[in-house]
């Protein structure tokens, strides 16, 4: 998506819980094996007492207070998520909105799996650029993986799952309280699907009249298998590796910025997957492909759902690891496929 201008990012926020469950706990407790838990790379995952909308909240307030927002002001409130809110036939969005007291924007709810906030974001995006009244959009999003019905260790291959929540502040950049330069800007987006491959995450079950009626647990173990077994390894490979490839050129060239090994791209950042999951599907692409520093963040958090992209933002900003000149590109991924990149520099 190549944007008429950059946009700003202000206030980006994560919020963790304060209950963490190490890795070296879980083995004991015989949730994983220690193979496995090497293969993750996880030191250990954030557990959440809160419900997912509830923890949206609190990120959010963090990201407005952070941005010098008033929540009045804002004009579009968008929440990503991949698991379950806390209620059925619920919109989780609008209370979000409510409890953060943004009473004139109109909520919105983001199912792109686990490719939600990134989603969300070119959503926003968008919207400011075709709507002149709107100046202000805040895009949350927050997941919690608790038992029973989640194995949050164990329930997927390659995968840790966190709770955790993210918000963030998207506007024109001429649009800053007091005139204050934004935290992060917003260069150019790319969005690449291959819907082939929906099948790893229903494999060979039957549709069912609602949720969990095949078993107590979320089971992606099972859905990925009868998708392999079937002959999907070779599939996705390909399918994944020419969408990440599209993806991340595409978002560069609307940068105006060309993929060869002399980039002025300080960092690429994978989704927060595994290790091994990510030494085999993303480090090597994206190394050969932008020549930058690769950073592996996630391991004290996780995979945060939908909010990976969004976490790796504020981990930026609020790290200090790029300057005015100096560029990232983050990479999302989520089940369907689908995969996105967003190249920002330090504001």
């Amino acid at each position: 998506m190549r944007l008429p201008r950059p946009l700003g990012i202000s206030g980006p926020a994560l919020w963790l819980p304060e209950r963490r469950q190490s890795a070296s706990e879980a083995v004991e407790l015989g949730l994983i094996d220690a193979e496995t838990a090497g293969e993750l790379g996880c030191d250990g995952l954030p557990v959440a007492e809160l419900a997912p909308p509830e923890m949206a909240v609190e990120a959010g307030r963090r990201a407005l207070a952070a941005a010098s927002e008033d929540p009045g002001d804002l004009g579009l409130v968008l929440h990503a998520w991949i698991h379950y809110q806390g209620h059925d036939l619920w919109s989780p969005v609008h209370f979000i909105a409510d409890r953060l007291g943004a009473d004139d924007a109109v909520p919105v709810g983001v199912q792109q799996v686990c490719n939600g906030g990134a989603a969300a974001v070119e959503l926003a995006a968008a919207r400011l650029f075709v709507e002149p009244e709107l100046r202000r959009a805040l895009v949350t999003t927050a997941d919690a993986f608790a038992e029973p019905g989640f194995d949050r260790w164990g329930g997927d291959y390659g995968i840790a799952y966190g709770d955790g929540a993210t918000a963030l502040v998207l506007h024109h950049l001429e649009d800053t309280e007091g005139g204050r330069p934004a935290d992060l800007v917003l260069h150019s987006l790319s969005t690449v699907a291959a819907p082939r491959l929906e099948r790893m995450h229903r494999g060979d079950d039957p549709f069912s009249p609602a949720a969990r009626s095949l078993g107590p647990r979320v089971d992606l173990r099972r859905t990925k298998k009868a998708f392999l077994e079937a002959g999907g390894m070779e599939a996705f490979t390909e399918a994944s590796t020419r969408a990440l490839r599209t993806a991340v050129e595409s978002c560069l060239a609307d940068a105006g910025m060309a993929p060869t090994g002399d980039l002025p791209l300080r960092y690429v950042v994978p989704p927060r997957l595994g290790r091994k999951t990510v030494d085999l599907a993303y480090a090597p692409l994206l190394s050969k492909l932008t020549g930058a520093e690769l950073l592996r963040p996630g391991t004290d958090t996780g995979h945060l759902g939908a909010g990976d992209a969004a976490a790796t933002l504020s981990e930026l900003h609020t790290r200090r690891l790029l300057g005015p000149e100096e560029y990232a590109l983050v990479v999302s991924a989520g089940a369907g496929f689908t995969w996105s990149c967003l190249l920002v520099s330090g504001g």
